[in-house]
């Protein structure tokens, strides 16, 4: 095994279990500084990529805008909100969160029915890009590849990732919104 794919081991196992942690832990400030390691871990292996600009990019505005940001407004809450947050319930299946499992539920079964039924490999512009090289060497510009990629071989996870985030989006402007003393 060479020093590369052992970097790639260790950096994945560091953002496989930051990411956990993040996501099982009810104390708000460890799991945002464990996002922090989530998002530099994530970087470090866009650098064992060779995809620099995208590391670059995942530093600048993730760890130094969005968890900035994320910081800010855990600074900025106020304690009996925060408090609440950590009291409650954290059971995965209840009647509360029944319509969110569903709508996952049925997400879900779109997808995998989308991808069953796609036949990526003869679409036109795909066939059009199997001449590009998909894998940048060391020293070529890895924007274009980027923009070739993301647009090609890579746009049902960028698609999936801009839903993410706009339910995340719209789950923050939700929480937002609600009166004090109805969380």
């Amino acid at each position: 095994m060479s020093l590369v794919q052992v970097m790639f081991y260790v950096l994945a196992a560091v953002v496989v279990g930051s990411a956990f942690f993040v996501a099982s832990t009810k104390n708000l400030v460890r799991s945002i500084f464990m996002f922090f390691i989530t998002l530099l871990g994530l970087a470090g292996l866009y650098v064992l990529c060779l995809a620099d600009f995208v590391a670059v990019t995942q530093i600048v505005i993730y760890v130094g805008g969005v968890l900035v940001l994320i910081l800010f407004a855990f600074m900025l809450s106020g304690k009996e909100n925060l408090e609440l947050l950590q009291k409650q319930d954290n059971k995965f299946i209840s009647l509360g969160k029944l319509p969110a499992l569903l709508l996952a539920g049925l997400f879900f079964i779109v997808m995998v029915n989308v991808l069953g039924k796609a036949d990526v490999d003869n679409l036109q512009w795909v066939q059009m890009t199997k001449n590009f090289m998909p894998f940048p060497k060391a020293n070529d510009s890895t924007v274009e590849n980027i923009g070739v990629n993301l647009m090609t071989f890579y746009l049902l996870p960028f698609e999936s990732i801009s839903i993410l985030l706009m339910m995340a989006l719209i789950g923050a402007a939700h929480l937002a919104r609600k009166e004090r003393g109805t969380i």
